[in-house]
């Protein structure tokens, strides 16, 4: 089940790297798994990833929740706003490009964008669900 996660996780680093309104936004292909001290805002990452069984008695499937996270040293949530707009646009047209999987659906569940004064940033949070059986 965790290869499914794996998987979707590549076709999404692809997808949003390779959508030049997204690039142009954050400045370069910035859609990051981990980010590095030094990578220069605004940014992406991919948050957390919960797999769950969605198998019937003929297909193996899973469910999966995962979270992408924009990262803006903006002044106010303008910046973080955009890049989640833009995000939300790429993934509502669909078109992963998966390996030996189908994208049954992929499902916009929630936004939240709040400054995080820990780090005297703005943090964007987008929550999807993706439903994949194997091909």
């Amino acid at each position: 089940m965790t290869a499914a996660a794996a998987d979707l996780q590549k076709a999404l680093f692809e997808a949003l790297n390779g959508d030049a309104a997204l690039v142009a936004a954050l400045g370069g292909a910035k859609v990051l798994d981990h980010a590095p001290a030094n990578v220069a805002f605004p940014y992406i990452t991919f948050g957390r990833t919960s797999v769950y069984d969605w198998s019937t008695c003929t297909e193996s499937g899973t469910e999966q929740l995962f979270t992408l996270h924009v990262w803006s040293k903006a002044r106010g949530k303008a910046e973080t706003l955009a890049v989640m707009e833009i995000v939300r646009r790429r993934l509502d047209a669909g078109a992963l490009a998966l390996d030996g999987r189908h994208l049954v659906n992929l499902t916009f569940e929630f936004a939240e964008a709040r400054f995080d004064e820990d780090l005297s940033v703005y943090h964007g949070l987008l929550r999807y669900r993706a439903v994949m059986e194997d091909a």
